[in-house]
């Protein structure tokens, strides 16, 4: 009698796991995209965005700058997603770091759309510290070594990051 129980208590089971109606993605439904998209850090509202060219004019200006910004990124570290960079209207990238190293993003979100919020300066970079992110960004011995000298550059700091679709080639 408990074997015939048994047998209909795990029947059971196993027919409600099989349930297709219940909307979950199972692996085969999953794409890159979806393993991509959403928010890391604090959640980003999709309103009340500026552009890179208004946040670049802030930066001239001002030296600083707070809000959303919307870009497409452009490198990402491939050792973990600890940093992104989007391009500026002046054709440099602007390197994003998160708030506390408190979260990161996947490292294949190259080619992005992703809106960033937190805040932007004028800082500047080590020379070490550029060749750590030019290690982590894939680059050459050769590239590495290249790096001789601190840079004068624009930064964000983003406390939360969305990131919406890839960009079409």
């Amino acid at each position: 009698m408990n074997k015939i129980i048994t047998f209909c208590l795990a029947s059971g089971l196993l027919l409600s796991a099989c349930d297709s109606g219940s909307g979950v993605k199972t692996d085969a439904t999953v794409t890159e995209a979806d393993s991509v998209l959403g928010n890391y850090g604090e959640t980003v509202a999709d309103e009340n965005i500026s552009n890179v060219q208004t946040m670049y004019a802030a930066l001239n200006e001002n030296g600083s700058f707070e809000g959303k910004v919307v870009g497409e990124i452009k490198e990402v570290c491939k050792s973990k997603g600890c940093w992104l960079s989007i391009e500026l209207p002046n054709g440099e990238l602007m390197r994003v770091t998160f708030k506390d190293y408190g979260f990161f993003v996947p490292t294949n979100s190259k080619g992005y759309m992703a809106i960033l919020e937190g805040r932007a300066t004028k800082t500047t970079t080590s020379k070490e510290t550029l060749r750590h992110y030019a290690e982590d960004a894939g680059k050459s011995a050769e590239e590495i070594e290249e790096i001789q000298s601190s840079k004068e550059e624009f930064t964000f700091e983003a406390d939360g990051v969305l990131l919406k679709s890839a960009v079409s080639s």
